[in-house]
C-alpha cells in the first residue's frame, strides 16, 4: 500500500508539473501573439521627443496600424517583403508618432513624428520647418513646455500645425526650440537643405527640435523605409521620473508620474 501511494504521488506531482509547464508556454506564446498583431509595449530612454514623451515614460504601440512588415515580426525575421495591409490598416499620417527599425542598423528602435510623406520636399530654414515649400504655421505657447522634461535649456514651446495630406483640419503637436548662447534659431539642425522624400519613405523629427537625431541627418537616420515601421504609439501606461532605483521599493510611490498614466500619444 505504502509503495502503490508512492507511485501515485509521483505521478500526480509529475502531472502537476507538467501542466504548469504547459500553462508557461501557453503564457509565452499568447505574449508572443499579442505582441506580434496587437501591441508592443516600448520605453523611452532619450529626450527627443520632449515634451510629448518624457524619459521614463512606458508607451504601447500598436502593431496593427500599419500593417505587418518582417519587422513586426519577432527578430525582424524575413519571412516576407514589404508590408501587408489588412482591411483596418491605414498609411501613416503627418503628425502620427512612430516606432521604426533604423535604417542604418535594424537591431535598434526609433520614435520620432512623421513630418514628410512619400514625394514631400522637406526643409528646414532658421528653425521653421516647410514642407513643399509651405512654412509650417506654429504659435507660441508655454504649455508646451513640461517642467519635467530634463536639464534641456528650453526657452519656448510652440505649438505646430502640420497639414493633412487629404485636406481637413491640420494636426497640432507640440515642439520645443533651444537657444543657448543667443544664437536664436541657426543651430545646426535649423538650416538644412531640401530633403527629397522617396517613394514608400516618410521623414521623421523629433519634437525636441534641437536635440534630436532624426531624418535630418541623413548618415544616421535620414528616410525611413515604409518596411521598417514597426507601429504607431498610442497610449502611455507608465511612466517614472527616474527618483527611485529598482529596489528601493519604498520610493516607488513618489517616482511615478500619475498624471501621465493611460496619456494618450497624439
Amino acid at each position: 500500500m505504502k509503495s502503490g501511494s508512492k507511485v501515485v504521488a509521483k505521478k500526480k506531482a509529475s502531472g502537476g508539473m507538467l501542466e504548469t509547464v504547459k500553462t508557461i508556454v501557453y503564457a509565452v506564446l499568447i505574449a508572443l501573439v499579442v505582441r506580434t498583431v496587437a501591441f508592443e509595449p516600448f520605453n523611452i530612454p532619450s529626450g527627443s521627443m520632449i515634451p510629448t514623451l518624457l524619459v521614463g515614460d512606458y508607451l504601447f504601440v500598436s502593431k496593427y496600424s500599419y500593417g505587418y512588415s518582417r519587422y513586426s515580426l519577432p527578430f525582424g525575421m524575413p519571412l516576407f517583403s514589404g508590408r501587408i495591409f489588412l482591411p483596418f490598416s491605414y498609411l501613416p499620417e503627418r503628425g502620427n508618432v512612430v516606432v521604426f527599425k533604423l535604417p542604418t542598423d535594424p537591431s535598434t528602435d526609433y520614435i520620432k513624428r512623421i513630418v514628410g510623406l512619400p514625394g514631400d520636399h522637406i526643409q528646414v530654414r532658421h528653425g521653421q520647418l516647410y514642407i513643399n515649400d509651405q512654412q509650417v504655421p506654429r504659435r507660441e505657447d508655454p504649455n508646451c513646455i513640461d517642467k519635467e522634461a530634463g536639464p534641456f535649456v528650453v526657452q519656448q514651446g510652440f505649438r505646430e500645425s502640420l497639414p493633412r495630406a487629404a485636406g481637413g483640419p491640420p494636426l497640432e503637436h507640440c515642439i520645443i526650440k533651444e537657444f543657448p548662447n543667443s544664437r536664436g534659431e541657426d543651430g545646426p539642425l535649423d538650416n538644412t537643405p531640401v530633403y527629397n522624400v522617396p517613394a514608400d519613405h516618410y521623414f521623421a523629427m523629433g519634437d525636441n527640435r534641437d536635440n534630436s537625431q532624426d531624418s535630418r541627418v541623413l548618415s544616421a537616420v535620414g528616410y525611413i523605409p515604409s518596411e521598417n515601421l514597426v507601429g504607431q504609439a498610442e497610449f502611455i501606461f507608465f511612466s517614472t521620473d527616474g527618483s527611485a532605483r529598482w529596489w528601493e521599493v519604498w520610493k516607488w510611490p513618489f517616482a511615478i508620474r500619475y498624471y501621465r498614466l493611460f496619456r494618450g500619444v497624439a
